[in-house]
């Protein structure tokens, strides 16, 4: 997700300490930014009462289709063969086996994944998409995750995210970390004439990066986000203040496409089993988990 380039600054040091994220501005070598160690795949089998509830389209091309911009790790990543990996791609591939689909994920622009759901040439988003309510004028989300907005700096910063004037912050571009936390606050204090200078980039890591080398003052992501870069930064980056803004992952279906039930049938199904909490637990993410299946926050009855 970025195109920026940056200053050679203690590169082997910050390659070695956040290479973990996957491909961090040119850090890529040929044996990390895999699976976690202890990963398995988990593939459950189709439930035919589920793969009967998938749109006849879909059902016909055997394929769920879903864009996804990495690297946002832990959500979506490449290993060092190129391939997508990451927590939400394990639940989408589950979600789909559920359905009697092979799981066909598409690297994509963020910016370009929510249009392609909506032209039909990509049946759903998985890319970190938190569902809100702007969102919800034009798509449905089958919800996966309750997270919010964590910052992080430096040890030994003064950064206080409720007063964030004249810092400088790192985002990834068109997030809610962009759009709804940091630019609200940089209005603000443009207004009492401090301004927030805001770096924002095409990828969650290298957003990271520019906080790590001390070109941002800080960070501002999604908490998974900001957790899965500050336990690969070898202590040069650290977790500040608590997470806010709490709310809701989920997967992008058109409004009102009766895919959102087929996959909420299916998330149901993950949760049942214990699927559904084994994948997450995978990847590091034990809080914010859901007791049972939804669309746009609203509760899908249990299979």
């Amino acid at each position: 997700m970025l195109s920026a380039m940056f200053t050679r600054v203690k590169t082997a040091a910050v390659c070695a300490s956040l290479l973990s994220v996957a491909m961090l501005a040119g850090c890529v070598t040929n044996t990390e930014g895999g699976n976690p160690d202890s990963w398995e795949e988990i593939a459950p089998a189709a439930v035919p009462e589920i793969a009967a509830m998938v749109p006849e389209d879909i059902q016909a091309s055997g394929r769920l289709t879903a864009g996804a911009n990495p690297p946002f790790a832990p959500f979506e990543f490449k290993d060092s063969e190129g391939n997508l990996i990451g927590m939400e791609m394990d639940l989408g591939r589950a979600v789909a086996s559920v359905m009697g689909l092979e799981f066909a994920p598409q690297e994509q622009d963020f910016a370009m994944i929510l249009p392609a759901v909506q032209a039909g040439t990509l049946d759903t988003g998985m890319s970190g998409f938190t569902d809100s309510e702007e969102r919800r004028e034009n798509f449905d989300f089958v919800n996966f995750l309750n997270a919010g907005i964590q910052w992080a700096a430096q040890p030994g910063s003064d950064v206080d995210p409720s007063n964030p004037c004249g810092l400088t912050v790192a985002v990834q571009r068109t997030t809610v970390s962009e759009t709804d936390d940091v630019r609200p606050k940089a209005e603000k204090c443009e207004e009492e004439g401090n301004p927030i200078t805001i770096l924002s980039y095409d990828t969650s890591d290298n957003a990271a990066l520019a906080a790590l080398v001390g070109r941002a003052d800080a960070l501002s992501a999604d908490s998974p986000v900001t957790a899965w870069a500050v336990n690969r930064s070898d202590g040069q980056l650290e977790l500040i203040g608590e997470m806010f803004d709490a709310a809701p992952y989920g997967f992008a279906v058109p409004k009102d496409s009766p895919l959102g039930p087929a996959m909420a049938a299916a998330m149901q199904h993950l949760i049942d089993t214990g699927d559904y909490e084994r994948i997450l637990a995978q990847w590091g993410v034990e809080t914010g988990l859901l007791e049972q299946a939804q669309i746009n926050e609203q509760p899908v009855g249990g299979q």
